[in-house]
């Protein structure tokens, strides 16, 4: 058995034997087909491509890292105000989860483009917009006043709204639109897209979490669906599996968009005790004192009843994360690709990636004792029931890299991203663990975007590697 080092070696072999293939093509569209431009974007691509000696990677990086720029992104000035729209790719509306994770790597070049600092301008004002409609959805349209546009959500039993695309009531897709909103904060210092629209809409996020944790009675929020897998629908006339109420909050969905088979998502649940704890450290903005000591009280009650409830025994006797919980005493234990994971805690802000409890839940998630671990002939990776077995998720390789110092680990995931492209020269939403042929969604922004930050991450932490 190979050695550490000899393992290191081996896959910086490899990759380099990866960079001299010469058909690698790059995937971008010409400039003039480029639906937004980045002056410091571009810079980026040009100084990074001249640090990696692998040839198809920095192709593979010059492809995919500007791709939600190129592709996904539309800009104009509405009432006033600018407003940025960004859709997913393939799927022509916008996710809050989607578009927030999307723009999130070009954050730290914003302060000095005065174009990023428009486009996310507009996508704050956007996304407050979005949440003033209906905090219970997922996805919008482009146009407020529109009907859904998606297929497969016309006839949803549940109170569809003008501008909602889709209503699932996701926790995560309250916490994206603070993330983003707190990160160009401490990114740009500037204060203009958080006027009183975009405070209303932080205080009814608030409402909607405190509402969610169901105290007293179900709430407002039911979702029913016609649709032949049950990872569409919410149990007991839309409500979702009774739980215990002890603070946390329930979720309807998951971000893979799948229905909860316990309601509270520890993940999502971890996710909105950072997002409340950065909303109060943006009170300063306009809010008064009250408001910044209710987001910290109930940012520290979700943590308390998570580190009670949300931990799964294996049967080893090891101590996890759950995935999902009621506060019964009922745990379900998996992983699913879509970030907030258990993979995904450390890259969230939720815990340092050297916290025990994180390792030892990384360690399960990363084997068979997660059902949705699969293993092939082509790559090894966590997928998820929302496409099906035997399908690993780029993002959870991606994620995977993000969250480790371990070197062999970081190449041999690098590695498997570049060679299950299918020669396409972009990272997609899943691919066959023997066959990377077989994937899904050829037009994936947020993966994309997501190995282009990957790259970057690497050439600073790691640059022995590139």
């Amino acid at each position: 058995m190979l050695n550490k080092r000899e393992l290191l070696i081996t896959l910086s072999a490899v990759m380099a034997a990866g960079g001299a293939k010469a058909d690698v093509k790059s995937g971008r569209p010409p400039i003039s087909e480029r639906r937004f431009v980045s002056p410091a974007i571009e810079q980026v691509i040009t100084r990074t491509k001249k640090k990696l000696k692998d040839k198809s990677l920095a192709t593979l990086f010059e492809t995919c890292f500007p791709n939600t720029l190129d592709t996904t992104v539309t800009t104009s000035v509405i009432n006033g105000k600018l407003d940025t729209f960004i859709i997913t790719g393939d799927i022509d509306a916008m996710w809050l989860r989607d578009s927030s994770a999307q723009v999130w790597p070009y954050l730290p070049y914003a302060a000095k483009d005065k174009a990023l600092i428009q486009l996310f301008q507009g996508l704050i004002g956007r996304q407050a917009r979005c949440l003033l409609i209906d905090p219970y959805a997922n996805a919008f349209m482009r146009d407020p006043t529109a009907k859904s546009n998606l297929e497969w959500s016309q006839a949803d039993d549940t109170e569809m709204k003008p501008g909602v695309a889709e209503r699932k009531w996701e926790i995560d897709s309250l916490c994206y639109p603070i993330r983003l909103a707190h990160g160009y904060w401490k990114a740009t210092g500037d204060t203009t897209p958080f006027d009183a629209e975009w405070r209303q809409a932080m205080r009814t996020m608030v409402d909607t979490f405190k509402t969610q944790q169901r105290k007293t009675d179900p709430g407002p929020y039911r979702f029913m669906r016609k649709a032949t897998s049950s990872n569409e629908m919410m149990p007991l006339n839309g409500f979702g599996a009774p739980t215990k109420k002890v603070g946390l909050i329930h979720s309807g969905f998951r971000p893979s968009d799948d229905a909860c088979v316990l309601p509270f998502l520890i993940p999502s649940n971890l996710f909105a005790a950072v997002s409340l704890r950065q909303l109060a450290e943006m009170s300063a903005l306009g809010f008064d004192a009250a408001f910044r000591t209710e987001c910290l009280a109930l940012a520290d009650e979700i943590g308390a009843a998570a580190a009670q409830y949300g931990k799964h025994r294996m049967p080893d006797g090891t101590i996890v994360w759950a995935y999902e919980a009621d506060g019964f005493g009922n745990t379900l234990f998996m992983d699913d690709a879509n970030v907030p994971s258990l993979l995904g805690l450390p890259y969230l802000d939720i815990c340092e990636t050297a916290d025990p409890l994180y390792q030892a839940t990384r360690a399960a998630v990363w084997s068979d004792a997660n059902p949705y671990f699969f293993k092939g002939a082509a790559a090894e990776g966590i997928g998820g029931p929302h496409i099906g077995m035997d399908m690993i998720w780029p993002m959870s390789l991606i994620m995977r890299a993000l969250t480790s110092d371990d070197e062999v680990e970081i190449l041999a995931s690098l590695n498997t991203l570049k060679t299950t492209t299918a020669d396409t020269g972009f990272m997609h939403e899943s691919f066959n663990k023997d066959d990377p042929a077989k994937f899904t969604r050829p037009w994936f922004a947020w993966a994309n975007t997501l190995f282009g930050e990957l790259v970057l991450d690497i050439t600073r932490r790691k640059p022995k590697l590139m």
